[in-house]
């Protein structure tokens, strides 16, 4: 009986992997753990295994990293292909490959090396002197990163030695102090904060001011010869072992190894680098295992994706014993009581962890935790800390359950269970203060209003907010509009700093009046309402007035939401409170829209204020005008894919913005179901350039994305 191909559960995991794959290698944002990134890989291999006729040359598993980024350097192509090393994640596995590899080479010893967690980069010398820095990018080609790499206190400029050729391929990381210092400039900037060391390095390293890579501190290690003129072939690539021994005499810092020649002898490594991963003044994702006769490797390839002769064992989650020393309670902005775990330090995955959220009163009592209890912990996706589980024996008998208080932390009130909770019901673990006046509601509900996914009120940081609120000048999100008004009792009592300071973000608060009707909307708090379905709601409704009277039926005729979504932004709008907030808000000048809109601003339906484009010139050189009817039509329908340098709009999101509040979508990688690639270079030879060219689709510069706009 034929079996029936799973094409579209193929496909969804290939695109849900891709998407992964972006954000991980051209953002520097992942979204999930490396764990469950490889458990996603799994799936695919064994699907590509069942089912060889789904696998396409561009399937994540037969391509490397990621796609190289135009805006960040030149674009080189590598001599030397730099590609992966496949994982394997049990040490049976790993025996079952050293197996393999002694049945045809008995002689074979293998090198057990760190697997740091940075990024690749290759560097070229020529007759001693480094030429060339590049980056992996897709495997074949990269980004000149030359200018970066020679401020890199690790590389080796000038080798002692004037080789007519020689090739090497390293790992650019930082160390936990360098990203440390790095993270507190940019918090005390008001700047990102970088989720760890390996996004901020690869961030870092495509910079294009070099002056920033130097003051960040990238370091780095060099774990491979990569090719070297004839003379040298046999010097440097006879052994591997042997090969970085002589570029250690260069100066270069290598990977940590260990040359073993039995199976026990790498597992006994394995585990030796494992044991000394939270010592490490830096990150590491596994050990890599590599036959250390390099003629022996081609006769072990593992396809076109993979390095030959390479296995990486990559690492379970790490786990600790602490001890709970007490609970802290805090409450977020819908008057959720939040206890977090303070525990006896311990080192995780490099660095040091003491606090761990308890979730609710339900996981405090299914794990059976209390002040004194020896628990498990571990970093959720690498970074997040977690409690597994209690440690019995390490308890003592007479630890009872902490209990949550009855009354709120911060204000007294009462404590309720399940109010506000995401379901609604009344037996939901979360509780809640019943103040609805509660002053750390207060102030989570404005550090929303005022954050980047909300007004983005650039500079208003939590201390302000803390200070306006104890001293009475905040008492809801309308309040902060009427802190011009106070500007001189500001200056003189400091509370938003001297003079320079107070006008710079009175100005700030100013401005946002102009903001999109959906950064309003997400920044009110609404229940469930966030970045996403704020833009979808106003994309539908144009203005609060439609929104706020809106029935729920009326809301649940909105893509994307349901019954419960529904109700909640119903319920908000129907509190007097809310009413009189949004009256002032509106007195205030904030944009809650109206009749009039202006082709190519934030809101179909807004004041008219060129939020999305550069500036007004744009405005007047695309050719486009005043209206007084909606365009949500205008994109309906179509999917579009941004890639490459944008001219006329501030940055990426704000095309995305300008399609999608016309009816478009924005997709992350090119497919059938594309309407049209933009991409102002039209001739480039991308990887979504070729994609869009082999399946037929259009490729438009953002001028034509305009004028559809004005049609």
């Amino acid at each position: 009986m034929d079996r029936e191909v799973p094409v579209n559960e193929y496909r969804a995991l290939v695109d849900e992997i891709r998407h992964h794959m972006k954000l991980y290698y051209d953002e520097d944002t992942p979204e999930i753990s490396d764990a469950e990134y490889d458990a996603l890989m799994r799936r695919l291999k064994q699907m590509e295994k069942e089912f060889p006729e789904l696998v396409t040359k561009d399937s994540p598993t037969q391509v490397v990293g990621a796609s190289t980024k135009r805006e960040a350097g030149v674009i080189v192509t590598h001599n030397v292909p730099m590609l992966s090393i496949e994982d394997v994640f049990t040490k049976e596995a790993v025996c079952d490959w050293i197996d393999e590899v002694k049945a045809l080479h008995p002689d074979a010893t293998f090198a057990v090396e760190q697997k740091i967690d940075g990024l690749s980069m290759t560097l070229r010398y020529e007759n001693g002197d480094l030429v060339l820095a590049e980056t992996r990018g897709d495997g074949l080609q990269g980004e000149d990163v030359t200018a970066n790499a020679l401020v890199i206190l690790d590389v080796v400029k000038k080798l002692k030695q004037s080789y007519p050729y020689l090739e090497v391929r390293g790992e650019v990381y930082m160390r936990h102090e360098d990203f440390l210092k790095t993270n507190e400039r940019q918090e005390a900037a008001g700047k990102k904060i970088f989720a760890n060391p390996r996004n901020c390095a690869a961030g870092t390293l495509r910079q294009l001011d070099a002056r920033m890579v130097k003051e960040r501190g990238l370091s780095l290690f060099v774990f491979n010869v990569q090719d070297a003129s004839d003379n040298e072939k046999e010097l440097f690539m006879r052994s591997h072992t042997e090969g970085l021994s002589l570029l250690k005499e260069e100066g270069m810092p290598v990977a940590p190894s260990y040359l073993c020649s039995t199976k026990e002898e790498v597992l006994s490594a394995i585990d030796a680098i494992g044991e000394a991963r939270s010592d490490l003044a830096y990150d590491i994702d596994g050990a890599v295992v590599k036959i250390d006769r390099i003629a022996y490797r081609e006769d072990f390839p593992a396809g076109s994706k993979y390095s030959a002769g390479h296995i990486a064992y990559k690492y379970p989650p790490e786990e600790k014993e602490a001890v709970i020393e007490s609970v802290e309670l805090s409450v977020g902005m819908t008057g959720r009581i939040n206890p977090t775990a303070i525990f006896t330090p311990i080192r995780l995955n490099g660095t040091t962890v003491s606090r761990a959220t308890l979730h609710n009163q339900d996981f405090i009592n299914e794990l059976g935790i209390g002040i004194g209890s020896t628990v498990l912990v571990y970093k959720s996706g690498e970074i997040i800390p977690k409690i597994r589980a209690v440690v019995k024996e390490k308890t003592p008998a007479d630890i009872k359950p902490y209990r949550l208080p009855d009354t709120c932390p911060v204000c007294g009130a009462k404590v309720v269970k399940g109010r506000g909770s995401l379901d609604g019901s009344a037996d939901a673990a979360d509780m809640y203060c019943s103040n609805d006046d509660c002053p750390a509601k207060l102030e989570r509900r404005i550090i929303n209003f005022v954050g980047r996914d909300a007004m983005d009120m650039k500079g208003f940081g939590e201390e302000y907010i803390k200070v306006l609120i104890a001293e009475g000048y905040l008492k809801d999100i309308a309040d902060l509009y009427a802190l011009k008004d106070h500007r001189d009792a500001l200056v003189e009592k400091g509370l938003i700093g001297k003079e320079v300071n107070t006008d710079k973000l009175l100005q700030v608060i100013e401005e946002s009046k102009k903001n999109d009707l959906w950064r309003l909307l997400a920044g009110l708090s609404v229940p469930n309402v966030g970045k996403t379905s704020a833009r979808t709601l106003m994309r539908h409704f144009k203005s609060f007035d439609a929104l706020m009277n809106a029935s729920v039926e009326e809301l649940l005729e909105v893509e994307d939401i349901g019954d419960i979504t529904a109700q909640g932004i119903a319920d908000y709008f129907a509190l007097s409170a809310h009413q009189e907030m949004m009256a002032r808000l509106k007195a205030a000048g904030v944009n809650l829209g109206d009749e009039k809109c202006v082709r190519g601003t934030g809101e179909s339906s807004g004041t008219g204020t060129l939020t999305h484009l550069k500036d007004s010139s744009d405005l007047q050189e695309s050719g486009m005008s005043q209206c007084t009817r909606p365009h949500d039509s205008l994109f309906s329908g179509r999917t579009y894919v941004v890639t490459g340098d944008l001219q006329h709009f501030k940055n990426r999101d704000a095309l995305i913005d300008y399609i999608e509040e016309r009816g478009g979508k924005v997709a992350g990688s090119v497919s059938k179901k594309t309407y049209a690639l933009i991409n102002n270079d039209v001739t480039s030879t991308s990887g979504k350039n070729k994609k869009a060219k082999e399946l037929g689709i259009p490729i438009i510069t953002e001028e034509a994305v305009l004028q559809e706009g004005d049609a």
